[in-house]
């Protein structure tokens, strides 16, 4: 039988117990000066839609478009043209989440004082293309739609009148449809490749040997660009060190695509000032779309990654030669091959890709671009 005491005890914890809070000493948020007694939490970094550095989400692909940016952020889940390990496809999620400690209101660089929200530019997140994973060609197209969509958009500058994307991968494949986007509204442009492999195999000889449909991967992407006339013959690699297939025809047939070469360690002869003196000499003059493959980095500092490959540059040697490059023209870029699955606990390949990404930010935000 269950004594009167007992039933007291339950019947006091059944209804709970009223906290009161002592209030904060010498405290008073922006939502107590308004009347309301809590603590303000509409800053929150870490709760709420994860977009890129806690930028404002638009959805840039309805019918009414009304929303005006300078450049938008654009995810491109799609990983099966992969040649290695699959999961790039979550790789927006992943480079989004490692931008989590970023914001407009704190993005301050130590290195250069400056803040590229708070500058000219209108910044936001498209979020991801609605991308099949039943079918590449499909996939592609959609790209392609999502990519002419958001850079057709009217921009917020009326100088500058063309919005530009930075694409998170995604496989590298996406880059082609990247590259497509620009062509239209900028012509043939100078890619800055930075990359641990070359990717200009040609297609008969990675994939298309199985079907034609198989050449279109994350390895032949340049190839077909230069195919299209979508790159031109000033265009060049960084952090190149994995093997090719044959010796003779592979980097030769490289350099008919339009790309010189520095190899991963031409760093360390050359320096991270004379790597920058390089790239900027061969696409001196020209539009530029940089592209970045996660993998250029040493999988000591990204391992989360399709195809990694040993003796690549550390994340700050990166950081160095992107920022170098301020004064081009930049129309474009991406970081691609993020596959967070194979990240380690502290999250090292993410927290790497969202420091790139804000490096093309303030590149592309230093240099404004007008429309030809």
């Amino acid at each position: 039988m269950i004594s009167l005491l007992s039933v007291l005890l339950i019947a006091s914890t059944a209804a709970g117990r009223d906290i009161t809070f002592p209030s904060v000493a010498g405290y008073q948020s922006p939502m107590m000066a308004l009347g309301h007694e809590s603590i303000d939490i509409t800053g929150a970094k870490f709760a709420g839609l994860t977009t890129f550095a806690n930028l404002p989400y638009v959805h840039c692909l309805n019918k009414d478009g009304s929303e005006k940016y300078d450049i938008a952020i654009l995810g491109a889940p799609f990983d099966t043209g992969v040649t290695g390990r699959p999961g790039a496809r979550f790789g927006p999620g992943g480079i989004r989440a490692g931008s989590r400690r970023i914001s407009p209101e704190a993005g301050w660089n130590i290195y250069s004082g400056k803040n590229l929200f708070k500058e000219w530019a209108t910044i936001i997140d498209c979020g991801d293309a609605p991308l099949t994973v039943l079918d590449n060609t499909v996939a592609l197209k959609q790209l392609d739609t999502a990519h002419g969509i958001i850079s057709n958009r009217a921009s917020n500058s009326t100088e500058y009148t063309v919005p530009r994307i930075v694409t998170l991968g995604g496989d590298h494949t996406t880059t082609l449809s990247a590259l497509r986007s620009t062509f239209k509204h900028w012509g043939p442009v100078s890619v800055i490749h930075f990359d641990s492999h070359i990717d200009t195999w040609d297609p008969e000889v990675l994939g298309g040997g199985i079907s034609h449909y198989a050449g279109v991967n994350h390895g032949t992407f340049l190839h077909i660009a230069h195919e299209e006339g979508l790159v031109r013959n000033t265009s060049i690699h960084a952090g190149i060190r994995a093997p090719v297939m044959n010796k003779k025809h592979d980097v030769k047939h490289d350099r008919q695509c339009g790309f010189e070469m520095v190899t991963a360690r031409d760093l360390d002869r050359l320096t991270p000032q004379g790597v920058i003196e390089k790239l900027k000499r061969r696409v001196a003059g020209t539009k530029v779309y940089i592209s970045i493959d996660i993998d250029v980095l040493d999988p000591a500092f990204a391992p989360a990654t399709g195809t990694a490959e040993v003796g690549g540059w550390s994340t700050r040697e990166l950081l160095t030669v992107l920022d170098g490059l301020t004064g081009l023209e930049v129309i474009g870029g991406d970081v691609v091959e993020v596959a967070p699955i194979y990240d380690n606990a502290g999250e090292p390949t993410t927290l790497a890709a969202a420091e790139v990404v804000m490096s093309l930010l303030q590149l592309m935000v230093d240099q404004p671009v007008k429309a030809e």
